[in-house]
């Protein structure tokens, strides 16, 4: 299940009713087939701007977006990323516990020359580059959005 499907089903959760606690959204999302846990619960609903009223939680006074659109790749590398190695022509990003994929989906988003493919794990993702040049210049460039 993706992620803006999750997060479709957690705003016709709380439009339905108010939802009195993470526990009680997290029940609800497992009997529609989503298992999540609760940091990714929690960022959801940061996400997805839902407000703690005296009821519970329930959808901002706007129109909640879920369109799958990500933080720009600037702010997810300067949350999430904690250390950029080049090997050869790879470049391995390691990042928070559960940060890796919406990282990579962001670096995938840029569509940088230097960057022929990644793939994500939960901590870690591996950047295939077509040389050892293309390489360090990402790690480079990588580490610039770090600020180091």
């Amino acid at each position: 299940m993706t992620k803006p499907s999750r997060q479709k089903a957690i705003v016709d959760i709380v439009g339905d009713k108010p939802v009195a606690s993470q526990e009680e959204l997290q029940r609800a999302l497992a009997k529609r087939g989503f298992r999540v846990g609760q940091a990714t619960l929690s960022r959801d609903i940061h996400e997805l701007g839902l407000v703690k009223t005296g009821d519970g939680y329930a959808p901002p006074n706007r129109e909640v977006a879920v369109d799958g659109a990500l933080p720009s790749v600037s702010r997810l590398a300067r949350e999430f990323v904690l250390d950029v190695r080049p090997a050869q022509n790879l470049v391995v990003v390691k990042t928070a516990v559960g940060s890796a994929q919406p990282v990579a989906a962001a670096l995938d988003g840029e569509q940088w020359p230097e960057v022929v493919g990644t793939i994500a794990g939960d901590d870690a993702i591996l950047i295939v580059t077509p040389d050892k040049k293309a390489a360090r210049k990402l790690e480079q460039r990588i580490r610039g959005l770090l600020g180091k």
